[in-house]
């Protein structure tokens, strides 16, 4: 909190840290926009310019392959580069993070934090209009974030939240007749409307991060009268509208006039559906069928690298996969037996194996060296003996059969299964691998008692932990309810000096390695190809796609 580093003002303590070295240019650039620096003003205290855009082409239909999914209720998105790809064209976020991780207003113009990082007020950008001509008001929004806060949609954006917005209050007793508990916004006025462009949110506790979480995939502002429903002819701030629709196989959205932003160049995008097999990717970009892909398999690289007429990108991220328990389930609920299957694997094997090397080896513990509050904490060895040791004690002297479901798609999730369980054979886990078709798997992927779980990049290591570990949230698939580890986890969210944030993380960290619910094998360096007709493009490390940022060469 701001009392650890003597009651500064945030960005005076960002400028204290970035003179004694103890954070980097990047770093001050992201936190200082964080708490409300103008880019512009921030980019002149580390004496950097900004990059003026060329100018680029108009015209043309820019045809991308990738999964369509559906897209119905965009506050319960769970495919960050599938559904929100399609609707983010349409509907937009008060924030942005860029291919940098720094995060700018966007529907927002600019926003201001109290010193104590408890008040936040979000003024709205002037000027920004629906497809339909009505003006985007505060009122809008405060619809938007009290749906998103409302425990009955089931948006993953509590995950996030819960900690400076929440509290439980009592909700009667369950079947068992164990009493229950429900979230509700902390106090009447937690999301406060200061006048038609301004709104206000008062935390509970100090947050860092709301910025951030305003740019959550689901966080998408929709348009109050469509209540919460998107398809075609949907409303949007954005620089397309959606005029075809049909999960599965296609989504194309047109430009729209007058759109208050930058762009558009393009005239339609068409998101068109490859499906699960690996080969239709190659074939459709070698054949030109599509210009580009949204997200590439490690499979397709040696492929694509010949095609002399593609563009490689690529980024390093926090994408990962989890292998995960469910710690009401048995044998998994002994913390034993889940350091057991910790100690069992080499995960630099396995990320070589699943990803051909293009990623680095996880420590188990969901937070990345990437993420700009990674706390360092050793890695894990691969020690045959004492997980069978483990293993006995917990009472299966010589292991046990359990099945590990996943998903088909994409294909580097099975190849990293596969790659563990070969390992785990020689500590005398037999395990069964359950290939599920994608649709399947995750209807089920939060019941499933040992399932491994695709991971998207975040900005922040605490939004990671606060989506997947805080207890009692949507997306919490195995159950992990650790009061301490909570408590922990709210102080590094609130704590915006560099050094005490990475030694609060590394606590964290250290609980997941010690008793967590999930092997973590590998993070992902995210890469695609497109075409080099292709204007505007860089890779995203949550596989974003920006339409008003792209453009097509002629011909």
């Amino acid at each position: 909190m701001l009392a650890e580093f003597g009651g500064e003002p945030p960005l005076a303590s960002l400028r204290r840290q970035l003179a004694e070295g103890r954070i980097g240019r990047r770093e001050f650039l992201r936190y200082a926009v964080l708490v409300g620096l103008a880019v512009p003003e921030a980019l002149a205290e580390i004496g950097a310019a900004g990059t003026a855009r060329a100018a680029l082409p108009q015209g043309g239909t820019l045809r991308l392959g990738t999964r369509v999914k559906d897209i119905k209720n965009p506050h319960t998105y769970s495919w960050g580069a599938y559904d929100s790809n399609v609707c983010r064209q349409v509907c937009e976020y008060l924030t942005l993070t860029d291919h940098d991780n720094v995060t700018h207003p966007w529907l927002l113009e600019r926003w201001q934090v109290s010193d104590d990082l408890q008040t936040w007020t979000l003024a709205l950008r002037p000027g920004v209009k629906w497809h339909n001509g009505e003006d985007f008001t505060a009122d809008q929004v405060i619809w938007n974030l009290r749906r998103l806060t409302d425990p009955a949609v089931g948006s993953s954006f509590l995950g996030l939240v819960k900690g400076y917005l929440m509290r439980e209050v009592p909700d009667g007793t369950g079947a068992d007749g164990k009493p229950r508990t429900r979230l509700v916004l902390w106090d009447a006025q937690a999301i406060e409307r200061v006048d038609a462009h301004t709104v206000r949110l008062h935390c509970h506790s100090p947050q860092v991060a709301v910025p951030e979480h305003l740019f959550h995939y689901p966080a998408l502002m929709l348009y109050p009268g469509d209540n919460g429903v998107f398809g075609p002819g949907a409303q949007g701030t954005g620089a397309f509208t959606l005029t075809d629709f049909e999960a599965g196989k296609l989504a194309r959205v047109r430009a729209v006039k007058n759109y208050w932003g930058e762009g558009p160049q393009l005239e339609a995008i068409e998101f068109i559906d490859l499906g699960d097999d690996v080969s239709a990717g190659i074939s459709a970009l070698a054949s030109r069928q599509v210009h580009g892909l949204v997200d590439t398999d490690p499979m397709q690289y040696p492929a694509l690298h010949q095609i002399p007429f593609l563009q490689f990108y690529q980024v390093s991220t926090a994408e990962t996969a989890v292998l995960r328990v469910k710690l009401d389930a048995k044998p998994f609920d002994d913390a034993r037996v889940r350091q057991a299957m910790r100690l069992g694997l080499d995960n630099t094997e396995i990320m070589q194996v699943a990803l051909r090397g293009l990623g680095t080896a996880g420590q188990n513990v969901h937070v990345a060296p990437v993420q700009p509050d990674y706390g360092r904490v050793p890695a894990v060895r691969r020690d045959v003996a004492q997980a069978k040791q483990l293993l006995a004690d917990a009472g299966y002297p010589t292991g046990f059969e359990t099945t590990l479901y996943l998903p088909a798609s994409p294909g580097w999730l099975a190849a990293a299964c596969q790659a563990a369980v070969e390992q785990w054979q020689e500590i005398g886990l037999r395990v069964k691998l359950s290939v599920m078709p994608g649709a399947a798997y995750w209807d089920v992927w939060t019941k499933v008692p040992f399932g491994c779980t695709l991971w998207y990049h975040r900005p922040l290591g605490v939004m990671v932990l606060g989506l997947a570990y805080r207890a009692g949230v949507p997306w919490n698939e195995t159950g992990y309810a650790n009061p301490a580890f909570d408590r922990l986890l709210a102080e590094a969210e609130g704590t915006l000096d560099a050094a005490r944030r990475s030694a609060v993380m590394a606590e964290l960290e250290a609980m997941l390695q010690a008793d967590g619910p999930m092997v973590q094998p590998l993070w992902r360096t995210l890469f695609t190809f497109m075409d080099h007709a292709v204007q505007g493009f860089t890779m995203h490390p949550s596989q974003y796609v920006f339409g008003n940022q792209l453009a097509l060469l002629a011909g």
